[in-house]
């Protein structure tokens, strides 16, 4: 992989070296737009709320085909649409391992402003947890931060507040109008971080149990959720051992759930066979994790995490 990137930056420099032979200096000062790439969809609606009626704004979804987001690559192009951005926002985890040589061979730190995520929640940022009867990964790797942390309202609330300060200050032309979106952006998030708040305090359960990868951990540590998983978030394990599968089904019964959770993208294969295994009735539902989500998915950042709340309610309460 590493051989790969190598390959992409070697192919970027020589792109960007005729590029501005042909064209000079890219950017603001020469389009009279102000470019923003963003890595993922849901980081993406951030910033096109915070942005709205900003004049002479072009946003970019970098990982827009549908590729989930622990297995994309970039390519040369999309690492020339980087370098020729005014500022590029990312989660920063394990999966964004490829930035840092991106950072030492293409990105210019006086041309493009690079936005961190992880590194802008500080000590917020939580890292991967192994809890009971979770699978284990075939080569353990050393504990790392979890990289969901747009699964948070309140997460989201800081995080665009951040956003929206380096925006003010990289393009001043617009700092109002960023200030007053960020103002109402930010209410519409409280307002449905009240919502989860008054739901899940009347919840029966308080426990959640995940056939499938478990990106969730932000979310169920903002309401004070247990969960069980079959696979932590980043996992690349798609099938599940007897031991993990007997785990999960015992669980079921055990506590008594109404419901199995799986996660945007599953085939339900292994929810089916826990509740199979389980002699349980219970409803299969689905989690929007967003971490493959397209600019044209139909939906919004604020939107799924409703439908997320009232899948929750219908598996706590």
């Amino acid at each position: 992989m590493k051989k790969l990137i190598a390959l992409v930056l070697a192919l970027v420099l020589c792109l960007s070296v005729l590029a501005g032979c042909a064209a000079g200096n890219a950017g603001k000062t020469e389009t009279g737009k102000f470019k923003i790439t963003v890595s993922i969809y849901p980081l993406y609606d951030w910033v096109k709320n915070l942005t709205h009626d900003a004049e002479n704004v072009e946003l970019s979804l970098l990982v827009d085909n549908g590729t989930d987001m622990h297995s994309y690559q970039p390519t040369a192009d999309d690492m020339v649409g980087i370098a020729d951005s005014d500022m590029f926002v990312y989660v920063g985890g394990e999966s964004d391992k490829w930035v840092d040589d991106a950072m030492n061979g293409i990105i210019q730190p006086d041309k493009t402003e690079v936005v961190n995520l992880l590194d802008a929640l500080g000590d917020r940022a939580k890292t991967e947890e192994a809890v009971e009867g979770m699978q284990k990964e075939a080569e353990e790797e050393e504990e790392a931060a979890d990289e969901h942390i747009w699964l948070s309202l309140k997460n989201a609330e800081t995080l665009c507040e951040s956003l929206s300060e380096k925006l003010q200050k990289a393009d001043a032309a617009n700092a109002e109008t960023y200030k007053k979106n960020t103002e109402s952006y930010t209410e519409e998030l409280k307002k449905l971080d009240a919502s989860y708040m008054e739901a899940l305090s009347a919840k029966k359960y308080d426990t959640l149990l995940f056939a499938d990868r478990f990106p969730f951990r932000y979310l169920v540590d903002d309401y004070g959720l247990k969960y069980y998983a079959a696979f932590a978030g980043c996992s690349a394990e798609s099938e599940a051992s007897f031991e993990t599968v007997a785990f999960l089904s015992d669980k079921l019964r055990e506590l008594s759930l109404p419901a199995i959770i799986t996660i945007d993208g599953s085939d339900k294969k292994i929810a089916e066979t826990v509740l199979k295994t389980s002699g349980c009735k219970a409803e299969i539902l689905t989690l929007d994790s967003m971490q493959s989500a397209t600019a044209d998915c139909g939906e919004t950042y604020l939107s799924v995490m409703e439908s997320n709340l009232e899948a929750l309610k219908k598996a706590l309460l």
